[in-house]
């Protein structure tokens, strides 16, 4: 593929460093001269140094022969305006546009298509998608959920002296009864693609796939310990706060002030569920107090001991912090662990901060931008590819794919096949239900399967299972 990118900051060199490494021709058009400098110096890739939604500078970057243009500058208009300009001159161009103005994507949702963008994608959304559904499993630890399955691929911690402590993986089926299959462990820094020889040690962090019912059971024997969430705390009462909110409350979103549009779809409200925002700013706690009334809103500074003390803040069950600073958001999640606070959920910018986040005990973290390059990915890959996720270190890849009518790997039996990289299917999904594949399976067309594999394999994975004759 052929993919023009217009922004040159974080998201848009992680995607086009990915892009990269799968072999394509990328472009990057950047403004700001010191970015265009750094990524040109750091990509192996084309770098031109110009206004994006110049016409003469799409036409340098290559757009007349692209499949596909990214645009992720810092402006909602722009992005937009550029992606209109590419659309008047080639409309079977794919457009992606990233947007935090919530009206913008309420309006692409609803079918309405503005300016012939094909895609937009709000980093508030995503993110706080991803919170939400790491509180709806628990947040035992980073939970990736397979649509249309029942199945679910949860992190786990391996405790000392755990039941998993020491365990060889080749015996784990007669441990755990129901279906499940570990898909990676990170122990030190490294990301493994674990085989039956691999032995979990106290510190792993392990990803199993395995049905929601089962994994409860799983973490038990890790050295967790289940509690309902039922007094969850937010830090922070900005965009992100007020969508999670919104979804752990059940609330439709309002359509003025403070209203963001939310587009998650709301969780049920468990009985007796408490919910407390904790907001500095004085003029916004009142904002959230007409929002949520059924919400405990405090205003103060998270980093307050006195007040963490005198609230009782130490006996919630979750916190979350998703203020707009990084470390804050870190350190509070920490501070409150080391109180009393069963789980916590951090906000962090990048995988480089989330990798030290887990590390130093938070449960859960979401990376926003990484979040936003995942589904940016996902709307990019071509050949059959549904999805794409980063998991681990960042050199692991989640692909969905469903298998094309010409591909190669059709009709063939499991045990004739193995991915690039030491990768493993993970899932199978068709018709009449989903399922972890043994040795008996055969690769059906129309199949949608799930993946694992080290990057960089993408267009092997594609020339198997995709529509390419």
């Amino acid at each position: 593929m052929r993919i023009v990118i217009v922004g040159a900051g974080m998201v848009g060199t992680q995607v086009a460093r990915y892009l990269i490494q799968e072999k394509h021709d990328v472009s990057l058009i950047e403004a700001n001269g010191e970015r265009a400098r750094h990524a040109s110096n750091r990509l192996d890739c084309l770098v031109i140094q110009d206004e994006g939604n110049s016409l003469s500078a799409l036409e340098e970057a290559g757009i007349a022969k692209a499949d596909a243009l990214v645009c992720v500058t810092d402006s909602d208009e722009v992005n937009m305006i550029i992606c209109g300009l590419a659309a008047s001159r080639y409309p079977e161009l794919v457009k992606i546009a990233r947007v935090r103005n919530d009206d913008y994507v309420r309006l692409n949702r609803a079918g309405e298509r503005i300016l012939g963008i094909d895609f937009f994608v709000h980093p508030d959304v995503e993110a706080s998608q991803s919170v939400l559904s790491a509180i709806e499993h628990g947040a035992m630890g980073d939970v990736l959920a397979f649509a249309d399955t029942p199945y679910e691929m949860g992190s786990i911690d391996i405790a000392e002296g755990s039941t998993l402590d020491g365990f060889r993986l080749i015996d784990f089926r007669s441990l755990v009864k129901g279906e499940s299959l570990v898909t990676l462990v990170e122990r030190k820094g490294e990301s493994i693609l674990p085989t039956g020889a691999t032995v979990l040690a106290a510190g792993d962090r392990v990803h199993i796939l395995t049905k929601e019912k089962e994994m409860d059971a799983i973490f038990t024997l890790a050295g967790g310990s289940e509690k309902p969430l039922r007094k969850i705390g937010i830090v922070g009462g900005g965009r992100v706060g007020v969508l999670i909110a919104e979804g752990l409350l059940g609330q439709e979103p309002e359509k003025q002030g403070l209203a963001f549009f939310s587009l998650l779809k709301s969780l049920i409200p468990q009985n007796r569920r408490r919910i407390i925002i904790i907001e500095e700013d004085y003029g916004l706690c009142k904002e959230l107090a007409a929002r949520f009334p059924q919400a405990l809103i405090l205003n103060e500074d998270i980093s307050d001991e006195s007040f963490v003390a005198e609230e009782r803040i130490d006996d919630l069950d979750l916190i979350i912090t998703a203020t707009n600073d990084q470390e804050l958001n870190m350190i509070a999640a920490i501070y409150l662990k080391s109180r009393g606070v069963s789980r916590a959920i951090a906000m962090v910018t990048g995988s480089g901060y989330a990798a030290i986040a887990r590390q130093l005990g938070v449960d859960v973290v979401i990376p926003m931008k990484s979040v936003v390059v995942d589904s940016i990915l996902s709307h990019l890959m071509g050949g059959g590819v549904r999805g794409v996720h980063r998991i681990g270190d960042g050199s692991i890849d989640i692909i969905e794919i469903e298998i094309g009518p010409n591909a190669a790997i059709a009709d063939t039996p499991i045990t004739n096949f193995s991915l690039p990289a030491g990768g493993l299917v993970m899932l199978v999904n068709r018709e009449e239900g989903s399922f972890i594949p043994q040795g008996d399976y055969v690769f059906k067309r129309g199949d949608r399967i799930v993946l694992i594999t080290k990057d960089s394999g993408e267009i092997e994975i594609e020339r198997l299972f995709g529509t390419s004759p």
